[in-house]
């Protein structure tokens, strides 16, 4: 196993594979690579999406302004900038273009691309969708002083811009052709990206190919790429082991790594890391007796999330315990700091002994409720059966209520449970956004729970603007504090990103998110051995 620990920023991960090479290969041109995406994407438009599907199929066609640095994440590097700056009282963001960038149909990449682009992201115009509109609200105006140079001039300072104009679905689209329509993007692809567009046949497969005139000299590697849209994920592990494809980038389970390894040996190869993905145990606020925090933390404080994690990891994608940062990323909480939260300690009989305390105070010892979880394998239902033994220990009857995809969705939304198996899944991972879903209910689409809590709003509103490192990491050990100790909402386990690809794939790079690094430019294949 050959082990790399990023420690400073933010990601550990693992790559195993059958034979380490003595020397690392040289990158070599040519060839295609086939992966597999679970379904095809809605429709094109990046800005209108959160999927992965949209950029794992849609990304290689497309530039953006920056994006994250793999080698260095969370940092992030230019894409089509060239370079940039910020003022000191960070109110301003100048960035120097490439030259010479072109789109697919031949015409010039300029400043008033970019500025059309964010003019779209943050303002769209009637009948075009913006999931990025409240993410670029703090921009007041975009400057365009020449063709390469473009300024971004904000309201208010804003810690996580940079990781905001970093994200793969800020695909920067041509001005004349949103012009001509701004619904273009929805079902037309015309990007500036490294590959494309060649065809799309629904259900069955995209193909990209190379584009020759990308503005990276000596990139892509790669001929072109043909993803094959394979929904069941039996059927994406006999097309890896057949050779029919050559990677999957969101995950596959523990069985499915010791499956593939016996079938393919050193021909085979693994990247793992902490997913930037959770799962997070709702209460309904609206619904007693979770209106009372004592339950909510005595429901929460009854869970062993340390057995959970050595027992789940072995047959699940759950595993790290974590805070609400996922553990290892700048701001997370320390195993320290962590064990001092309410549910977190390492002492489970203690914890245990003070949730019934807490219930027969509440006047609810012989406490029942249904959870509401998703009817997906993994990893829902392991989850529900482990939670579902973990509160019986206090005493409590739990009914595991499982939903399939839709109607679980419309319960959560609707406030139509008791308590619920939510998710998180955090592109960006500043905590502007990975905090947001705590905050009170009516401040954030993101929170189930309907609860409101305005100091918990106050504190995440100086988060937001502190620019200090110490100073902002402080505000978010207090806002966690409050977040469990209220326990509207409480993180259970952190899932585990176990990617599987064939061993001749070289250039790609691991990160906690399923969406980044999915641009294929440095991606290239060993040759195949005689």
């Amino acid at each position: 196993m050959i082990r790399q620990m990023a420690f400073g920023l933010g990601l550990a991960l693992a790559v195993t594979a059958g034979a380490v090479h003595a020397q690392t290969p040289q990158p070599t041109r040519g060839g295609t690579l086939n992966y597999a995406v679970v379904s095809d994407p809605p429709n094109y438009d990046c800005h209108a999406h959160e999927t992965y599907v949209v950029v794992q199929s849609v990304g290689p066609f497309y530039s953006t302004l920056l994006k994250f640095d793999l080698t260095k994440y969370p940092e992030v590097k230019g894409d089509l900038a060239k370079s940039w700056s910020v003022s000191p009282d960070g109110l301003t963001y100048s960035f120097e273009l490439h030259a010479g960038v072109t789109f697919h149909d031949g015409t010039p990449l300029t400043s008033a691309d970019i500025k059309a682009t964010y003019d779209r992201l943050r303002n769209p115009p009637q009948g075009v969708v913006s999931l990025r509109r409240a993410t670029f609200a703090d921009i007041a105006s975009i400057e365009t002083p020449s063709p390469t140079q473009i300024v971004f001039k904000l309201s208010a300072a804003n810690p996580a811009m940079l990781q905001n104009f970093a994200s793969p679905f800020n695909c920067v689209y041509s001005a004349a052709k949103l012009a001509e329509d701004p619904r273009f993007p929805v079902s037309n692809v015309m990007g500036s990206g490294a590959f494309r567009f060649v065809e799309h046949t629904r259900g069955s497969h995209l193909v990209g190919a190379r584009y020759d005139k990308y503005f990276v000299e000596g990139r892509p590697y790669l001929d072109g790429f043909r993803i094959s849209f394979i929904p069941q994920a039996t059927a994406m592990l006999n097309a890896m082991q057949g050779g029919q494809i050559q990677a999957e980038f969101r995950t596959v389970g523990p069985a499915d790594r010791a499956r593939l390894t016996q079938a393919l040996g050193n021909r085979i190869k693994f990247y793992e890391a902490t997913w930037s993905t959770g799962l997070i145990i709702a209460f309904n606020t609206e619904k007693p007796p979770f209106n009372d925090a004592r339950v909510r933390r005595a429901l929460s404080m009854a869970i062993d999330r340390q057995a959970g994690s050595a027992g789940l990891s072995r047959t699940s994608i759950l595993r790290a315990v974590g805070g609400l940062v996922r553990p290892g990323a700048p701001f997370a909480a320390s195993d320290a700091e962590l064990q001092a939260l309410p549910g977190f300690g390492r002492d489970i009989a203690a914890a245990r002994t003070e949730a019934r305390r807490l219930l027969q105070e509440a006047g609810v010892s012989n406490l029942s409720f249904a959870i509401v979880n998703r009817a997906v394998p993994q990893p829902y239902t392991p989850a529900g059966i482990f939670l579902v033994d973990q509160w019986r220990q206090i005493g409590v009857t739990v009914e595991h209520r499982q939903l399939a995809t839709s109607p679980y969705v419309q319960a959560v939304r609707s406030g139509n449970f008791e308590v619920a198996l939510d998710f998180q899944n955090q592109v960006l991972e500043d905590p502007t956004y990975t905090l947001l879903r705590y905050i009170s209910a009516d401040k954030s689409p993101e929170n189930p729970s309907k609860g409101i809590d305005r100091e918990m709003d106050a504190l995440f509103e100086r988060i937001t603007r502190e620019t200090n490192v110490a100073a902002r990491t402080q505000l978010i050990r207090q806002f966690e504090r409050r977040v469990m100790t209220e326990a509207h909402q409480v993180p259970f386990l952190w899932w585990n990103r176990l990617v599987a690809m064939d061993a001749r794939v070289n250039g790609w790079n691991m990160s906690p998110s399923h969406v980044h690094g999915q641009d294929l430019t440095d991606v290239w294949l060993a040759p195949a051995a005689n």
